[in-house]
């Protein structure tokens, strides 16, 4: 348990900071499977748009250096090649 002043603030403002991340966390890795269904369902348009939608979540994810910026690059990369790899 935090003990001074400062400490007691820092646990607070760090438990608001692990939730706010959570949260983004959790919409990055769902805009990532929801293009890897659509993918999957072999819907070439679909998958397109979502992702686009996924791109802007996962660079958001990577500009608050929640995640590192060659992981998001490297999501990025495989999600795109797998729709250009669709027929």
């Amino acid at each position: 348990m935090a003990n001074s002043v400062s400490a007691r603030k820092s646990a607070r403002q760090s438990l608001s900071r692990r939730l706010s991340n959570q949260g983004l966390r959790t919409a990055y890795r769902t805009s990532v499977k929801s293009v890897q269904k659509a993918v999957e369902s072999g819907d070439k348009k679909l998958a397109q748009a979502t992702f686009k939608v996924a791109q802007s979540s996962i660079d958001k994810i990577a500009d608050k250096k929640i995640v590192h910026k060659n992981k998001a690059a490297r999501h990025k990369k495989r999600l795109n090649a797998s729709i250009r790899a669709m027929p």
